[in-house]
């Protein structure tokens, strides 16, 4: 859920070969762009003149998204002043979906992640999880705690920022080994800070499913769900969804990791009191850390209350019903971001967070989700995905819901390799709802799995910034990074499919 990491000064390392390939690639936009653009304009196709030019306009989104030619949002602008000058729909129609409600659950989580960020509650979560007893100073409970804290974080604020965050102070733990090293001479086999180095990117991928708020192609799904098939996925009943799909998957990327890069020592000595050192240099907790607690505490309570309600009193009752049509998503993050306005900050008469400083989240996200999120709604109004799910139904073996739900999370995943999650995202779920419509299938399951193999892509430093990030730290061979990704993304495709068919029957 991106947020901070346009002020987090992080440098995202790659090799010259790899920076040649993207310098290539964005130039590569610019020509195949507007080179498409005209062989569909002027194709002779049997669709209807909106449909037509909405082909068009999505084939220069889609190939600039692609070679990122321009910034994201930039092309989702493009893309929204394109359908308007060529009579796609008239411009109320378009921007509408800039003005959705969960526009308003990603701006009032952003403004609460960053307030999390400047008062240093993630690191001192993360150090007091790191200081527990249990841990100590085994690398292997260093490891799984690490990586845990990780996940936790990233389900609330942005994956990009979280990594930021634990990737320095993984750092600091690789620098102390190294130095315990030098003194005592116990040797630390240096595959240990790979597998630390990984499982701060891929934690913070894995634990952004837990929540809609976790990252960007969540709520992008959730949105076409609800606006295109009419359905209501409540934030309790993603976190039925995604809560146990983190568990598993972070419990097999540790349990690998664990295997395949063991430290080769029972014990790090001097590791326990060095985070306790660091936990000690935070501090006592301040009135704005008290604050963000509670301005946070009351958001997640209105975004799950629905839910609970559901789980109780059944999702066709009235009082459901009536907390439901009250309590949406985006009321309890907009509750939250302005309770951070009224709640007392760290000098007197300061609140938690000023408006200089909330207006610093990453509006880009906003504008990309608006953007794409127009595209896919423009493409059902005009009957182009009606047609291209025709289409593709005969191009592809698919056989009823399943095999639309494996090829959905194919897909994605395969796609979010080389593209980011969000663009993976905003291109995959409506072509999947299409298909499924075309096919007389539910589109519910396809479209979810779709969503949750946008999230993956962990084989390339380039996949995602949370693998550039830890891939700059010179501790991960790129073929390593390939080796442990590869494994993680077929996993995840395989458990994100097992458990999408096994909770199909309670999400109709």
């Amino acid at each position: 859920m991106p947020s901070t990491e346009e002020n987090l000064e992080v440098e995202e390392v790659i090799t010259p070969q790899e920076a040649k390939f993207e310098k290539w690639r964005n130039r590569a936009g610019f020509i195949l762009a507007p080179l498409t653009f005209f062989i569909i304009f002027f194709a002779p196709v049997n669709l209807k003149p909106e449909a037509h030019n909405l082909a068009a306009v999505i084939s220069v989104i889609i190939i600039l998204w692609i070679c990122e030619s321009l910034p994201m949002p930039v092309t989702a602008l493009i893309g929204a002043a394109l359908c308007i000058l060529l009579k796609v729909a008239d411009a109320k129609t378009v921007f509408a979906p800039f003005a959705d409600p969960l526009m308003f659950l990603f701006i009032g989580s952003f403004i609460i992640a960053r307030a999390i960020f400047l008062h240093d509650l993630d690191k001192r979560f993360a150090y007091g999880v790191l200081s527990l007893k249990a841990i100590g100073a085994r690398p292997s409970r260093i490891l799984f705690a690490f990586g845990a804290v990780t996940a936790f974080i990233s389900a609330w604020i942005s994956n990009t920022a979280t990594t930021a965050m634990m990737f320095a102070i993984g750092m600091s733990i690789i620098a102390f080994l190294r130095k315990q090293e030098a003194e005592t001479g116990i040797k630390i086999n240096e595959n240990y800070a790979t597998a630390m180095m990984l499982i701060t990117s891929f934690s913070a991928s894995i634990g952004g499913l837990a929540t809609p708020i976790g990252t960007p192609p969540n709520v992008i799904g959730l949105g076409f769900i609800r606006q295109i098939l009419k359905a209501e996925i409540s934030f309790f009943e993603w976190m039925m969804i995604g809560v146990p799909l983190v568990v598993v998957l972070y419990l097999f990327l540790f349990l690998y990791l664990n295997y395949l890069a063991p430290a080769g020592v029972k014990e790090i000595q001097g590791s326990a009191e060095m985070i306790e050192r660091e936990k000690q240099n935070l501090g006592n907790w301040t009135r704005g850390q008290k604050s963000t607690v509670i301005a946070f505490s009351v958001a997640v309570v209105l975004w799950i209350f629905s839910g609970l309600v559901a789980l109780f009193a059944g999702d066709t009752s009235e009082i459901y019903k009536f907390v439901n049509a009250r309590l949406p998503e985006a009321v309890g993050a907009v509750v939250g971001a302005v309770l951070l306005f009224l709640l007392p900050g760290n000098l007197k008469g300061e609140k938690v967070i000023k408006w200089e400083e909330a207006v610093k989240i990453d509006w880009g996200v906003v504008l990309l989700y608006g953007g794409g999120f127009a595209l896919g709604v423009l493409s059902f109004q005009t009957g182009l995905a009606e047609a291209l799910g025709k289409n593709l139904t005969a191009l592809l073996p698919l056989n009823g819901e399943f095999g639309l739900l494996v090829a959905s999370v194919l897909v994605a995943v395969t796609l979010s390799e080389t593209t980011s999650n969000t663009a993976s995202a905003n291109m995959v779920v409506p072509v999947v709802i299409a298909i499924a419509q075309s096919n007389g299938v539910n589109p519910l399951i396809p479209a979810l799995g779709a969503t949750f193999g946008s999230s993956l892509g962990f084989m390339l430093p380039v996949s995602t910034p949370c693998n550039a990030i830890v891939y700059g730290s010179g501790y991960i061979p790129l073929m390593k990074m390939v080796r442990y990704g590869i494994l993680l993304d077929i996993f995840g495709a395989i458990v994100i499919i097992a458990m999408l068919s096994l909770i199909a029957p309670f999400l109709r």
